[in-house]
């Protein structure tokens, strides 16, 4: 728990009355970190922009990493919205999936967001498993979902961080569209089911052989 929370507001229930939506919190939370940073940010001056007694964030997001952690996921979601991406024609996807990641991590506020240390790494990690690739796996089912989808976002994941997190020149260089032209064919071949051989090509390939 963040220190600045006084142990009688952690201890409270929920606040009485019509308090504001956790949007309201994550809001006023969003502006405070871009401008001062995690470390400088503190539950008290969050409750102060929004408005709200620091309980009421104490019982919403149980501490500054909580916060921190809706912060991000709140714009993760907006941006990489894995239902508008999942939900047009699969032929497109992978596209789809490529413009997605690029928009987000364009964005300059949460290009801002992300150097936040490892807090900002650790939602991002927690992000592409339990949101992206877990939904992948649904989506694409199969025995083979898991490895499909984990080929999937360990390309997504090096193009954040070559072109992101540590960028490479090449990489860095591209526009958005060329990365897309680029990563496009290689995320359509881990998407596609692998081929399985029929039993005459495997008797003609075995015929074959001394």
């Amino acid at each position: 728990m963040n220190k600045d929370t006084p142990a009688s507001a952690r201890t409270r229930g929920r606040p009485r009355g019509n308090p504001p939506t956790r949007e309201s919190i994550v809001s006023a939370a969003h502006a405070l970190f871009l401008e001062r940073g995690y470390r400088g940010t503190t539950l008290r001056a969050v409750a102060g922009a929004a408005g709200v007694d620091p309980a009421l964030i104490a019982y919403h997001f149980g501490s500054k990493k909580g916060l921190f952690a809706d912060v991000m996921q709140f714009q993760c979601a907006n941006a990489l919205a894995v239902d508008a991406v999942l939900g047009g024609d699969r032929a497109t996807l992978p596209g789809r999936l490529v413009d997605a990641v690029t928009g987000l991590w364009e964005d300059a506020d949460f290009l801002r967001l992300t150097a936040q240390g490892e807090e900002a790494a650790a939602v991002i990690r927690e992000y592409l498993e339990h949101e992206l690739l877990a939904r992948l796996v649904e989506f694409l089912g199969g025995r083979d979902a898991t490895a499909r989808a984990t080929a999937v976002v360990t390309v997504l994941g090096g193009l954040i961080y070559t072109r992101y997190l540590n960028p490479l020149p090449t990489p860095a260089a591209l526009t958005p569209a060329e990365t897309c032209r680029v990563l496009t064919p290689v995320l359509r071949a881990a998407l596609s089911p692998p081929r399985v051989a029929t039993a005459d090509a495997a008797g003609r390939r075995g015929a074959g052989r001394p």
